[in-house]
């Protein structure tokens, strides 16, 4: 005969029948809670474990996607080093020369470059592009030019301000949108926001485990490293405790960073900053008296659309000698690095832009606006005078894209990754070793008791409904998935209800 929880009474040796036994509780509702005994910890456990159980997977699939991204500015120097690097010559051609070679390899007329990124020491090769509108979003043609020969060594699809390859932007693109577009974001920002609050949850928890223990130092001791001899679910509790004690503050930063890409709260995070005036500083390119040669200063948008002259990028053919031009006046200015964007303008009357693009430590992202005409600096703007915000904002993306220490730190976004996939799957095992059975049929799989906030003070319901709408509104997609937590929960509370009524109904 299965045991049921008719059969209840204080005395565990009691041999009282049910019709002498004190009354117990239905199965798949908890017993009433005494306010204040421990209702927050009840409740971080029931978070944690729900939000494992059902966000998990995604979690997963960026855990293991951004692994692999984290070791592709390696790997893509190895796959492609015929293309990004060429033998050292004794001469060097002028960046114009390089530009006319590529604009002659393109074939197109009146291929016009967009940017050139000259090479950025001996061995390695230019990269001039162009505009393609059958790429996508970001995307742009690059021609590699040997600066000794004038060879062209490959002609590839690159995107973003990082210029990578084709390799590494299909890994970037699995990792952001499962190649899906827009659509697919929402599984990257899904996982960004909870991977922090699961993370949260599972700190309050150790420290709840190790305070509530009678012997402090030893638990927390086998928290850190998993204890010896320990098999099953306390082995891989072990485990999952352990390994996430190490990556807990990799975890918080790659949440708080991943966050800045998404859709939902992306924008909310940019206007705080801007609200705080923690924006980053970009080159202004407005020519002095460009509205005398027609524009109207008071357009707008549609400002500047005046007549063009030889230098201007959106006029008659672009000069390849301003290149070398533009590049020698920005390098009396605060440009001195070999990583470098050399940007024509976008429209008539404007500047050409000089970029740094070195994103390893130390950090060169100064720029410079030029003049066409006179080849004076307009504008400039140096990292040096950034706001504090503004360069944590830079740092904090390049070391999420292990930009900043080359492999080293590529190796540690490798491990930090690996150790958060481990967490997922180490978690669905503990669920499985305590999933549900003939004799414990609770929702999900052995889940933390329900009606924990029954059981809080009036102020305690009261902080975690606000806490609940305050991050509900900072991170829509966290609101809108716990939410659905909430109803999962109250229909799996009633469908324990409905059949602990029905073995209730049957037993003897």
């Amino acid at each position: 005969m299965t045991s049921t929880p008719l059969s209840t009474t204080s005395n565990p040796s009691s041999t009282a029948t049910p019709s002498t036994s004190a009354p117990a509780a239905r199965p798949g509702r908890s017993a009433p809670r005494r306010r204040g005994s421990g209702w927050f910890g009840a409740l971080l456990l029931r978070l944690h474990f729900y939000a494992g159980l059902l966000v998990g997977p995604f979690i997963l699939v960026a855990a293991v996607s951004g692994a692999l991204y984290a070791l592709t500015p390696t790997i893509e120097q190895v796959a492609y080093r015929d293309v990004l690097h060429a033998p050292v010559a004794d001469t060097r051609l002028s960046l114009a020369e390089q530009t006319r070679i590529a604009q002659e390899h393109v074939g197109e007329a009146g291929a016009t470059p967009t940017a050139v990124r000259p090479a950025p020491g001996p061995g390695d090769t230019t990269r001039v592009m162009f505009a393609d509108e059958r790429l996508g979003e970001s995307e742009s043609r690059a021609v590699f030019v040997d600066p000794g020969t004038g060879e062209v060594r490959g002609d590839l699809t690159v995107y973003g301000t990082s210029g990578a390859l084709p390799l590494r932007t299909w890994l970037d693109q699995l990792h952001r949108n499962l190649h899906l577009g827009d659509v697919g974001r929402l599984y990257s920002e899904l996982a960004a926001s909870w991977l922090g609050i699961v993370a949260l949850a599972g700190l309050g928890l150790w420290l709840r485990r190790v305070l509530r223990s009678r012997r402090r130092a030893a638990t927390a001791r086998d928290m850190v490293r998993p204890a010896r001899g320990r098999t099953g679910y306390r082995r891989l509790f072990g485990w999952h405790a352990s390994v996430g004690f190490w990556v807990l503050l990799g975890a918080l930063f790659l949440s708080a960073t991943g966050i800045t890409w998404s859709q939902h709260a992306g924008p909310r995070v940019d206007a705080l900053r801007a609200a705080l005036d923690w924006g980053t500083p970009t080159v202004d390119t407005s020519l002095p008296g460009a509205a005398d040669g027609g524009a109207d200063p008071g357009a707008g948008e549609h400002a500047h659309h005046g007549a063009a002259t030889a230098s201007d990028g959106a006029g008659e053919a672009l000069d390849p000698t301003l290149f070398d031009a533009v590049l020698a006046t920005a390098q009396t200015v605060n440009v001195n690095t070999g990583l470098v964007e050399i940007t024509p303008p976008a429209q008539p009357g404007t500047a050409w832009v000089v970029q740094e693009i070195q994103r390893s430590y130390p950090t060169e992202v100064d720029a410079v606006a030029v003049d066409p005409e006179t080849l004076q600096a307009v504008h400039r703007v140096d990292f040096s005078e950034f706001p504090l915000a503004a360069k944590l904002a830079r740092w904090g993306i390049d070391a999420h894209m292990g930009s900043l220490f080359g492999l080293p730190h590529q190796l540690v976004l490798f491990a930090l990754a690996g150790g958060i996939a481990s967490l997922v799957v180490l978690g669905y095992l503990m669920w499985w070793r305590r999933r549900p059975t003939r004799e414990r049929r609770l929702a999900g799989g052995a889940p933390p008791e329900r009606g924990v906030l029954r059981g809080a003070p009036w102020w305690g319901v009261a902080l975690v409904l606000a806490g609940a709408v305050l991050i509900g509104w900072w991170l829509p997609l966290v609101g809108w998935t716990l939410a659905a937590f909430v109803v999962l929960d109250v229909l799996l509370g009633l469908r324990g209800r409905r059949a602990g009524g029905v073995r209730a109904g049957a037993a003897p």
